[in-house]
């Protein structure tokens, strides 16, 4: 079981002292069954005058910073230790298999359906029917598909079938631009994928947060900053992560900070400043990753479902 040490600074710097209006940061990874945070602390220079904490809409966490003065450097460094425990693949999730009978209410129940609807729409225009023919390659032309075959082969065959290139900077290119030119940055091919899933009727999300290898020499794809993925909704496993950068079909080496339906809505940081239009020197990111392997020597009891202890 990996306990994982991630540091993310992020850096302005500025020709002279400028004003700051309020940034948010989501620096600080989210709790779940797979990954529990022992410890975590935001440093923040020059020291807001108002920092508060908030859950935004998809619950992710969110820390809110206003200022007062002037300076010519802002800075943000988050400190996090988790505890992370991976699931590769669909190993150890006890799930049924699901049918891929056309997404939408063929796939998802009535219960369900509403709360997933967001995350079906589609969102990027399909005007040649490009990005709907490529997900309907991963779909059996007879006999049934298997969603979690189906899902697997498409996130391995990005991570074969195109060309991985950093990209800090910009918003994520569209399905159709990376389809075109078969290369792009890991946000690119996270939208590529969650767009073909709701192609073919799935639900699907956008995750951001950090790549780590717990296998010593082996680099990731996206380690050394920020990182992202797709999420899809199965409905015997729930929601499944799909790394297509580094073909990571699982949670493993993934530790998650924001889930949302928009790659616009899980920027790690943003907020504005107010100076002169050549003031801005430029920003500076530093991911760096430690990671610490801890077996359990003593095993850990079960409980059915009533008891406790």
């Amino acid at each position: 079981m990996p306990i994982v040490s991630i540091r993310h600074r992020t850096t302005y710097r500025y020709r002279n002292p400028v004003a700051f209006g309020e940034h948010r940061v989501m620096f600080r990874p989210l709790e779940g069954y797979d990954q529990r945070v022992l410890s975590a602390e935001l440093a923040i220079t020059p020291e807001p005058s108002l920092l508060r904490n908030v859950h935004d809409v998809f619950g992710n966490c969110v820390s809110i910073a206003r200022f007062a003065g002037r300076s010519d450097v802002l800075s943000f460094e988050g400190r996090v230790e988790l505890e992370h425990t991976p699931q590769p693949g669909f190993a150890g999730l006890d799930c049924d298999v699901d049918l891929y009978r056309g997404g939408g209410a063929q796939t998802y129940g009535a219960d369900d359906l509403p709360d997933l609807a967001r995350s079906i729409a589609r969102q990027h225009p399909d005007p040649d029917g490009e990005i709907a023919a490529w997900a309907r390659r991963f779909v059996r032309p007879v006999g049934a598909t298997r969603l979690q075959t189906l899902l697997s082969d498409m996130t391995h065959a990005i991570r074969a079938e195109f060309a991985y290139g950093v990209r800090l900077h910009g918003e994520p290119q569209s399905p159709t631009q990376t389809l075109a030119s078969r290369r792009g940055s890991c946000r690119d091919f996270a939208v590529l994928m969650i767009e073909a899933a709701r192609n073919l009727g799935l639900a699907a999300r956008f995750a951001s947060g950090y790549v780590y290898s717990a296998t010593r020499g082996k680099g990731r794809a996206g380690g050394g900053h920020t990182h992202a993925w797709a999420r899809v909704y199965l409905p015997s496993c729930g929601w499944i992560e799909f790394d297509p950068t580094n073909g990571i079909v699982g949670n493993t080496d993934l530790v998650r900070v924001a889930i949302t339906r928009d790659p616009r809505q899980a920027t790690p940081l943003h907020g504005t400043w107010s100076g002169l239009p050549n003031d801005y020197l430029g920003m500076d990111v530093e991911v760096d990753i430690a990671v610490e392997e801890v077996v359990l020597t003593q095993p850990v009891a079960q409980l059915r479902v009533g008891e406790s202890r």
